[in-house]
């Protein structure tokens, strides 16, 4: 089904737009207009490189997975090789260099230079937040829908969003779920003013929930409800959360480096395992026809002796012997160049010997710059989410996860802590986490109230 007077957004390949949302006039129009939503999302580079994207953080990675090893006939007919090895290493490079970029950043919470602010985003707010900032990275955008008191993480790969054509702004967007192909499908239609949900299955839709606002008011006197309304927040509660400013899944880019070393990786395994087998040449044995060929090999596989008549018959083992060396520099350069592109802190490079500080920091300088970026959307998002909860918008502190040599930087901070107030000593020691703070700084003042001669005058008092 397709809507003539629909128009597609220019810079939303394949996606409707909220254009196009406000032309429809009918309940019939609009559940068919939802269904088109979906599946136009469902088409949109977007959409596949987020499915693609979670492929590959669980180690499915889908070239490999998917490689058949195929030799061709004298017509030039492909035909699947069932002689050879065929095994399918899956590297985990995607998970754990995501991992690190989110852990970075989020790994130690967020705070604020307020109390209470946190509190007011939600008791598990870093838990939440963390998980969505990774769907942020690894998806290149993901979405938080605040509801009363906490946010809700709706991924690209369940949420298809309707932007403004001229603002950009998201203003509408339908989310969508499904249990398995045979279960009904959860449709819910989010906007400004409201959200309806209908269930469809077998090509029928089913009200689950009239349009309602998002703020449900129980109204009581003396205790009893008399009355129940609905209110709204004055705009659409959910906001977009990308993971950088590309806008995009980091598998974009990444995916071709995975998917070399995968294939490489996994040739030389197989290789290894079919080279690995020792090759007889029997001359002058033209006579022999494959049964006794055959009788020959088995014969000698089991009792490795063979004896063969004075008459010129001659046998030969051989073995091969695979390229290694190239193979691996190959590996580790694609290793190196897979590090580099994603901007990720390879361990290996400080590995060996003793690092100073200085080193070990100059080694987190590409991950520091894409955390740069990637705590940029952070704080945009978090900053969208305070407002929607009619709170104080305060910008959040973030303290990365820092591999460092600790005994020389707590000496460093040592040395300036005559500068510097206790707070600021504490949030710059690296192994106090930015929640222990407020208890330590609580502790210290009861120890500085109470000296040795104040306590010897109250237990004089008191005797």
């Amino acid at each position: 089904m397709v809507f003539p007077f629909f128009k597609k957004c220019k810079y939303n390949e394949g996606m409707y737009t909220w254009q196009d949302f406000i032309k429809i006039t009918n309940e019939s129009d609009l559940r068919e207009f939802v269904l088109e939503v979906i599946d136009s999302h469902k088409g949109s580079s977007l959409y596949k490189y987020a499915k693609e994207a979670d492929l590959y953080d669980k180690q499915k990675n889908v070239t490999i997975n998917e490689y058949t090893k195929k030799i061709y006939k004298l017509s030039g007919e492909p035909v699947v090789d069932f002689t050879s090895s065929n095994a399918k290493i899956a590297s985990n490079f995607f998970h754990r260099l995501n991992v690190q970029r989110c852990t970075y950043s989020l790994g130690n919470g967020v705070t604020f230079s307020k109390d209470g602010i946190k509190e007011k985003l939600g008791s598990d707010f870093d838990i939440r937040f963390k998980k969505a900032g990774y769907n942020a990275i690894i998806h290149g955008l993901t979405f938080l829908f605040w509801n009363v008191d906490k946010f809700y993480n709706f991924k690209i790969t369940e949420f298809a969003p309707l932007f403004d054509e001229f603002s950009g702004k998201l203003m509408a967007g339908v989310r969508f779920w499904q249990l398995d192909d045979d279960k009904p499908m959860i449709i819910s239609l989010y906007e400004p003013d409201g959200f309806r949900e209908w269930s469809y299955y077998n090509g029928e839709f089913t009200v689950r929930q009239e349009k309602v606002g998002y703020k449900k008011i129980r109204n009581s006197v003396a205790g009893k409800e008399i009355s129940v309304t609905y209110d709204n927040y004055g705009k659409l509660p959910i906001v977009p959360f990308y993971g950088s400013t590309l806008h995009q899944s980091t598998l974009v880019g990444m995916k071709s480096a995975i998917d070399n070393y995968d294939l490489i990786n996994s040739g030389f395994a197989n290789d290894l395992s079919d080279c690995a087998q020792i090759y007889w040449l029997l001359s002058g044995c033209e006579g022999m026809t494959s049964k006794d060929l055959a009788q020959f090999r088995d014969r000698l596989m089991l009792t490795h002796i063979a004896s063969v008549p004075d008459d010129g018959v001659k046998i030969d083992a051989h073995t091969q012997e695979i390229p290694y060396q190239a193979r691996i520099t190959l590996l580790q350069n694609l290793r190196k160049q897979i590090y580099e592109d994603f901007g990720a802190f390879d361990v290996s490079n400080i590995s060996s010997g003793a690092k100073t500080a200085t080193e070990i920091k100059a080694s987190y300088q590409p991950l520091d710059e894409n955390a740069d970026d990637f705590e940029f959307q952070c704080a945009e998002a978090i900053r969208d989410l305070q407002e929607l909860a009619g709170i104080e918008v305060e910008t959040p502190i973030f303290k990365r996860n820092v591999m460092a040599n600790e005994s020389e930087t707590v000496n460093m901070v040592v040395l300036e802590s005559q500068f510097l107030d206790t707070e600021t000593v504490l949030k710059k020691l690296p192994n106090i986490s930015p929640e222990e703070i407020p208890e330590i700084m609580r502790k210290k003042a009861i120890e500085d109230k109470w000296t040795p001669s104040d306590e010897e005058e109250v237990v004089n008092e008191e005797g």
